[in-house]
Formats: C-alpha cells, sequence, structure tokens
C-alpha cells in the first residue's frame, strides 16, 4: 500500500499562493490558482501543473501525477491555511497560464465565437466560459477591460472549462473590424432572436453588465438581436445577467434545424 506522508506548507509557497489572488503577481509568475478535485482535474488533462497540495485520498486516485512535479501532501487543515476558498476541497494546484495568439478575424469565419466587451464581474467571465465549453465553443476573445479569466473566482466559475476554451484579450474593436463573419450582438432594440436566421459560423458579442455593448463596438455589430421576455407586453425585469443571456443566445444559434 502506497503511503503519503502529510507536510507542513512552507510559509514561503502559503504567501506565492496568496499572492496570485493579484493579477500582477499572475503576470510576474506567469501562475494561476485552480482548487477543488473538479477543476483540477479538468485542467491536468490538458496542462501541466507547476505544482500541488492535496490530501492523501485525491492522491490516491491519481496516480497519473507524475513524480517530478512538486506535490505536498497535506492534511484538510493544512489545505485550509493555503486556500484561496473558504471551504477548501483536496486538492490546490499552481498552473502555468497558456499564452495562446488566435486571430478572431480568421476563426470566425469557420466556428462560431464568443467575444465579450467589458465583462467585468469574474464570476459571469468564468460562466459565460463554461457555456462557451458546453455550445461546443472554443474560443472567447475579451475586450482589455473585462475581468482576468485567471482571477481565482473567475477561474473557479468555469469548472474546469478553461481545458477545453482558450480566451483571448484583444482591441475588440480593431479584431471586429478586420473580420468579414457575420458579427451578432444583443441590443434593447434589436430584432427578436427567436424570429432570426442564424449562422453556424461568426462572432456572438455580450457586452457589459451594466452599459451593455460599448458605442464603439456596436458601430461593427451587422447584426442586432433582441431576447423578449414572454409574453412580450408583460412587465419584467429591466435586462437579464450577462451570463444567462449568453445561456439563451448560444442555445438558440446551436438549435438544430427542422427537417422536413
Amino acid at each position: 500500500m502506497c503511503i503519503f506522508p502529510q507536510v507542513m506548507i512552507n510559509k514561503v509557497r502559503i504567501k506565492q499562493i496568496h499572492g496570485l489572488e493579484r493579477k500582477r503577481n499572475r503576470l510576474e509568475e506567469g501562475l494561476f490558482v485552480a482548487e477543488g478535485p473538479k477543476l483540477v482535474g479538468e485542467l491536468l488533462q490538458n496542462i501541466r501543473p507547476h505544482y500541488i497540495a492535496a490530501t492523501t485520498a485525491w492522491l490516491r486516485i491519481h496516480p497519473e501525477i507524475p513524480t517530478d512535479i512538486p506535490t505536498d501532501t497535506v492534511s484538510p487543515e493544512e489545505l485550509q491555511r493555503a486556500s484561496l476558498l473558504q471551504h477548501p476541497q483536496e486538492v490546490l494546484a499552481l498552473f502555468p497560464i497558456p499564452h495562446t495568439e488566435t486571430d478572431l478575424s480568421k476563426v470566425a469565419l469557420q466556428e462560431l465565437t464568443l467575444a465579450l466587451d467589458g465583462v467585468q464581474d469574474p464570476g459571469n467571465l468564468g460562466t459565460i466560459v463554461r457555456l462557451a465549453d458546453w455550445f461546443g465553443i472554443r474560443h472567447v476573445f475579451c475586450s482589455m477591460e473585462c475581468a482576468d479569466i485567471f482571477n481565482p473566482k473567475a477561474t473557479q466559475a468555469t469548472m474546469g472549462a478553461l481545458a477545453r476554451v482558450e480566451v483571448h484579450y484583444t482591441d475588440l474593436s480593431e479584431s471586429l473590424r478586420a473580420t468579414t463573419a457575420p458579427v451578432y450582438g444583443t441590443f434593447l432594440d434589436g430584432d427578436d432572436i427567436y424570429q432570426q436566421s442564424l449562422t453556424p459560423n461568426g462572432v456572438i458579442v455580450m457586452g457589459n453588465e451594466g452599459r451593455g455593448i460599448s458605442k464603439a463596438v456596436a458601430e461593427l455589430v451587422g447584426h442586432r438581436l433582441y431576447v423578449p421576455p414572454y409574453p412580450t407586453n408583460r412587465q419584467t425585469v429591466e435586462s437579464l445577467n450577462v451570463a444567462m443571456a449568453t445561456a439563451i443566445v448560444c442555445a438558440e444559434f446551436r438549435r438544430p434545424s427542422p427537417s422536413f
């Protein structure tokens, strides 16, 4: 039987982990924090970790972890000291921030992509990346004003979708101006999404939580969509949360065409 002696996580490592809550430190070290069996397990499939702290129970069911990766076997109490979560779960890992360069204008000609214009809540951003994974969208392009996807709250909200969805930061106006693919966006004065013909490729633009899509980006949207309330003449809340709206819009784009 394999025995994993428990250790104390040293103070330097704990300081490093807690420091990665700040974007500046994440950029300097090129690392982000992932916690919990689901998130860490998904990321392990595609990204080699820099460091792992885990309980004996978690390590026993993950014999595939390479022996040359720095790993601390810890008690739940030790994990609590290092964790950024209120209720840590079995494993914490540091992963390198992936660096990819992808041209929105070219990708959108071949497949459906998401573009986020100033989505600032980390939870919303992470949830949208999770939605992208669910609906088979491989690329999410963020304006420079968006939250950082490697913020711990955003990363946790992806539930491991970061293993399959690439998130890019770009000058959104410049990128959209360069594409000849269809560009869709959601607006309160848009056309009823349920009455529109939607393409299998192109860009879906979702805007800021309070201001919506910026003027500069709105000028580049060729297809303005609206998700109507039901029934349309009933008084309702003013708008939908951006992640909820993204789910509805993506579902419509992925709706199978009726066969006759």
